[in-house]
Formats: C-alpha cells, sequence, structure tokens
C-alpha cells in the first residue's frame, strides 16, 4: 500500500514538472490560493465580529503605546531640566545665601533667569518652582521658602524622604503659598535636591504643560485618560475629567489594582472593553497608567457591513490577481526562454555570447551574472594559459637557484675544524692568549649557529656574551671594561636565544665609538621580588641626545623593516614584543657624554626550565 502512494506522488511530481511554467503559475494559484481564500472567506465571515474586536484591541494595544512613547517623550524634558538643576552651582548659591536686605535678594533673583527661560524655552512645562527653607527668600513664583503650611503637604513630605523623582498630580485644592496663583492643577515632577554643605535640601517642582498631554488624547479614537498612583486623572480626551478621580468614569473594575491587560466590563452601564497599561518615566519611582475604552456595540456594528463588503473585495481581487498573474507568468517564461538559449550556445563552445535580457528582478540578475560567469571564463582560460607560462619559467630559475646555493654549502664544522687546528697551533708556540681568543670565537660562532632553537637558557646567554666581551677585550684591551652580575636562581630560565648579546654588542661599538678613555660596561641579571627577570645593560659612552634617541626608538618599534636601521635593537624588540607582549619591550635612556642604559624584563614563569 505504501509503496502504490509513493509511486502516486512520483506520478504527481513529474506531471508537474512537465507543465509549462506559466500553466504551473496558473494552477497553483487557483490551486492553492483562490480556492482557499474563497473557502475561508465564507468561514470567517461567521467569526468577523470576533476578528474587529480583536482588531478594535490591538488598535487600542497600538494607541497605548504609541501615547506611552509619546508620554515618555513629554517628561523626558521635565526629568533633564530637574538633572541640570540638581547640579546648578548659580542655583545652590542663590537659594542658600542668608540676604541682609530685600535689595539684595532683588539682585539675586534679577541675576539667575535660569528657571524662566527654562519655561519660555520648552513648551512641555509651564512653571518651575524651588522649595527651600531659607527665611531671606521672597516668594517671585519660582523660589520660595517653605512655610509650615508647606511642610504639611503630601507631596513635599514624600519628596524629602528621599532623592528619587516623583510624578504626582497636585489638585488645584491644594494651595502652597498664600497668592492667588498659588495653586496647581497639573501633573508634576517632584525631587529633592540636597546641597551637604548647607547641611540643608530642596524640592525641585517642574510642572508640565496641561494642554500638552491633553494634546496626545485629542484624536484618540477612545476614550483614554491618564492617571498617577494617586488616581487623579492627570490627562485626558475629555478634557473636563482632568482633576477628578478615575472613580468618576465609572469603570466597572479596580483599575488601581490592575497594572496591565484587556478587561471586558461596563462602563456607564454600556459592555466596554477596557486597555490597562501603565509606564514609569525615566529616573521615576512612580508609575502612571493609561486607560483606553471602547463600547462593543459600535465595534459590531460595523464588522457586520465589513464583514459583507470585504466578501464582495475579495473575489474581485481575486479575479483581477488570477488575470495579473496569467500575464506575469507569460511574460516570466518568455524572459526564461530567451536565456534558455543562451546557454545553449554557450554549451556548444560560443564565449562571445552576450544576454540582453532586461529588468531588475532575478531573471534580469541572473542575464547579468551569466554575462559576467562567460567573461570570467574567458579571464579564467587567459589566466591558465599566463600561468603555466610563469611555471615553467619560474621552475626553470628555481633549479638554477637550487644549483648555486648547493654549489655555494660549506659544512660549519669545517669552519669549526680549522679554527681548532689555529688554536692548537698558537697554544704549542705558547700563544695562549691567542688560543684562548680562538677558542671564545669558536665557541661564539658555534652559539650563534645555533639560534634555530626556540628557547635556550639564560646561563647560556651569559657564557656566550662572557666569551664575546673577552673578545672585544683582546681586541680593545684597556679601554674596555665589563662586569657580570648574574643571579644564579634565574640560570635555567628559559629565554629566546640571542635576545642580550646584540644589547651588549651595541653598548661596546657605539660606547667606544668617538671617545677617548676606557669605557665601562655593566650586565646585571636579576630575579626581583615580583617574579620577574630583569635585564640591564649600561655603558658609559658618549651617550646620545633626546633626538636621537627617539629616533631611535622609533625605528625600533616600527612594524616595517627599514633599511641601515638598528637591525640588533630592532630584533631584539620584535621579539621581546611577540613572546611577552609590548609592555616587556626595551626601555632606553642616555644622556650625551655620560651613556646608555637599557633595560627590559619579562616573567620567570613563562620560560621553560632548561
Amino acid at each position: 500500500m505504501y509503496r502504490e502512494e509513493e509511486i502516486d506522488i512520483k506520478k504527481l511530481v513529474r506531471m508537474v514538472n512537465n507543465m509549462k511554467l506559466k500553466y504551473k503559475l496558473i494552477f497553483f494559484y487557483i490551486i492553492v490560493v483562490m480556492i482557499p481564500v474563497l473557502i475561508a472567506g465564507v468561514i470567517l465571515t461567521n467569526y468577523f465580529r470576533e476578528g474587529a474586536l480583536n482588531r478594535a484591541i490591538d488598535q487600542a494595544t497600538n494607541n497605548v503605546e504609541k501615547i506611552k512613547s509619546q508620554l515618555y517623550s513629554k517628561l523626558r524634558v521635565p526629568t533633564d531640566i530637574s538633572n541640570l538643576l540638581y547640579f546648578d552651582e548659580d542655583l545652590e548659591r542663590l537659594v542658600n545665601t542668608h540676604y541682609p536686605s530685600i535689595l539684595e535678594l532683588t539682585k539675586a533673583y534679577l541675576n539667575y533667569t535660569d528657571l524662566k527661560e527654562y519655561v519660555l524655552r520648552y513648551r512641555e512645562i509651564s512653571n518651575i518652582r524651588f522649595f527651600i527653607d531659607n527665611p531671606t527668600l521672597v516668594d517671585d513664583m519660582s523660589i520660595a521658602p517653605v512655610t509650615p503650611e508647606i511642610r504639611t503637604r503630601n507631596w513635599y513630605t514624600q519628596a524629602m524622604r528621599n532623592n528619587q523623582i516623583y510624578w504626582m498630580y497636585i489638585h488645584d485644592k491644594d494651595p502652597y503659598i498664600n497668592s492667588p496663583k498659588g495653586t496647581i492643577n497639573k501633573l508634576s515632577l517632584i525631587r529633592q535636591v540636597p546641597y551637604p554643605e548647607y547641611s540643608k535640601s530642596g524640592i525641585l517642582m517642574v510642572q508640565v504643560n496641561q494642554d500638552e498631554l491633553n494634546q496626545m488624547l485629542h484624536q484618540e479614537p477612545f476614550e483614554t485618560i491618564i492617571i498617577d498612583e494617586q488616581g487623579y486623572i492627570v490627562s485626558a480626551k475629555n478634557p473636563q475629567l482632568v482633576g477628578s478621580t478615575v472613580d468618576a468614569f465609572d469603570i466597572g473594575i479596580n483599575v488601581q489594582s490592575q497594572s496591565k491587560g484587556v478587561f471586558m466590563t461596563q462602563v456607564k452601564d454600556k459592555d466596554s472593553y477596557v486597555m490597562i497599561d501603565e509606564m514609569i518615566p525615566e529616573l521615576s519611582v512612580s508609575k502612571l497608567k493609561i486607560i483606553s475604552v471602547f463600547e462593543t456595540k459600535s465595534i459590531l456594528s460595523d464588522a457586520n457591513k465589513v464583514s459583507q463588503l470585504g466578501l464582495f473585495i475579495v473575489i474581485g481581487v481575486l479575479l483581477v490577481a488570477l488575470v495579473l498573474v496569467y500575464t506575469i507568468s507569460l511574460l516570466t517564461s518568455n524572459r526564461l526562454l530567451r536565456l534558455s538559449r543562451q546557454l545553449n550556445q554557450v554549451a556548444l563552445g560560443n564565449l562571445n555570447v552576450v544576454s540582453h535580457i532586461d529588468g531588475t528582478d532575478e531573471i534580469g540578475q541572473l542575464s547579468r551574472q551569466f554575462n559576467y560567469m562567460v567573461a570570467s571564463i574567458n579571464q579564467l582560460i587567459t589566466q591558465v594559459i599566463e600561468s603555466n607560462e610563469k611555471n615553467s619559467t619560474l621552475e626553470i630559475a628555481q633549479r638554477e637557484i637550487k644549483l648555486k646555493m648547493m654549489a655555494s654549502q660549506i659544512h660549519p664544522h669545517f669552519l669549526f675544524n680549522a679554527l681548532e687546528s689555529i688554536r692548537m697551533n698558537a697554544h704549542l708556540r705558547g700563544e695562549r692568549e691567542i688560543a684562548n681568543i680562538v677558542r671564545l670565537l669558536g665557541k661564539l660562532m658555534r652559539k650563534n649557529l645555533e639560534v634555530g632553537r626556540e628557547r635556550a637558557p639564560i646561563k647560556e646567554e651569559i657564557e656566550m656574551i662572557r666569551s664575546y666581551l673577552e673578545i672585544q677585550k683582546f681586541r680593545y684591551e684597556d679601554r674596555l671594561e665589563y662586569e657580570i652580575a648574574f643571579d644564579p636562581a634565574a640560570a635555567e630560565v628559559m629565554i629566546p636565544p640571542l635576545i642580550i648579546q646584540p644589547l651588549v654588542e651595541n653598548s661596546v661599538v657605539h660606547g667606544l665609538e668617538n671617545k677617548e678613555g676606557t669605557v665601562h660596561v655593566s650586565i646585571a641579571v636579576t630575579l626581583t621580588e615580583n617574579q620577574e627577570i630583569q635585564v640591564i645593560v649600561m655603558d658609559d659612552g658618549i651617550g646620545m641626545t633626546e633626538d636621537r634617541l627617539a629616533a631611535i626608538m622609533e625605528v625600533i618599534t616600527k612594524a616595517e623593516e627599514e633599511e641601515q636601521g638598528r637591525i640588533g635593537l630592532r630584533n631584539v624588540q620584535q621579539r621581546l614584543t611577540l613572546y611577552y607582549g609590548a609592555e616587556h619591550g626595551l626601555n632606553i635612556s642616555s644622556r650625551e657624554g655620560e651613556g646608555t642604559r637599557i633595560t627590559f624584563s619579562i616573567p620567570k614563569d613563562s620560560g621553560l626550565k632548561a
């Protein structure tokens, strides 16, 4: 049975593959699109009411999200202003100064205009107030002293508890100064501004422009309000609701206990959906809730009409789409046929074919890729021919180089044996000093030929340095004095070979250069308390100027190798930084006429024991 079904599927696939492209598109459009859409349209008509409600809920959700975003943006301005005033030193001096006379106070008020400028500059705020315990201040509708009545207010006591930002609606029946204008009927930012230097704190109040808040909700399709944590309506589509509590809105659920969600309830005795969301302004501990309400009946009445209209529209669209699919399939198949003919020409060996199918769709891109492919094939054929010619020439040159290298090879043991013969002859003739120098030279050359090793013990490096210095001592006699201070604890630590010798050679060569008298060279290798091997090479030669030293440091630290550069120092610098990092590179100090000092350090644990 399973075998028969598999055969039937293969026959169906073969039949579909044998169909022309335009018929495939029309066939699959009818089977996959038209018939399912018609069936789904009939079925979904019965459920369109739920769809309409869901769309209304989605719209309400999107509107609430949009309001949240706008509210974040509008409340960010008062928050940013409060942050600026929090650190405003001019404001700090103004409110904490005790003024001897009203004249001095008036001058101070006139000189400080930041609060009024903020109000004029930003439309999001309507006023800025600052309260502080300073009896020499006078209320100018911006800065005011704290009175006993103000101390009893909820917003004042709450703000004095900590340095957090609070957002609350201060009702218009909550006067805080003895003035006809001393009332607030707006959402306000409240925060404490501490002044530790004066052992007191002030209260900053930034009042939000009510028109800006109401304007956000003016064009909302559903009834929408914003409330604070106390239940006061701070903004509403109907501005008359501002200032009242959420209970006056007559919602059938306790919105204060709900944080977020969609609820079906009765609002003013009508079946409605209530969308509740909340937001916490930036840097604030207070929450604001956004509530959107829409009536069920108005949504469903339109749903029935829209469902019928939608069915007719779907049928019309499907018929139009059928015509468009046929047209597009015909155009597509013709373009593909042209491209197929051009591919056949390439298959027959004609590499001069150029495709001219217009359009920027996939077929147009395929045509351009076809042209690129043909051009690439021609280019590759040319490159293969050139490469074969170059390989032949290179192979001949390599053979010639190999013959020359073989002819020029000299086994190093021949040189060592020759030096040993010279040393024995000098020893037999009593020239022990010359014999010793030849022995040291052979030893030094043997070590130099062994630098292919990745690491070598420090003691071998010191031994090679001692041999080098003895040879130079033989050459320069009394003009060169040296001393080596070597910590036995560092003897077996492995380091890169020839890492110290070039520094010693640099001190000897450049130290004796252009200086009369004796030059002292000292080498110190110690193990520090930080478990690092510290190497110091010093000489009392002619030294160098600061400009010369800077130029040398620039040369040895460059990534690219330069001709006639400091090859030895640069080689040591590059190997130190590669092995141990830039912090373990060379440190060179020198003074003209006094000498030069080169130091570096490497971690003991990075080197293996010998």
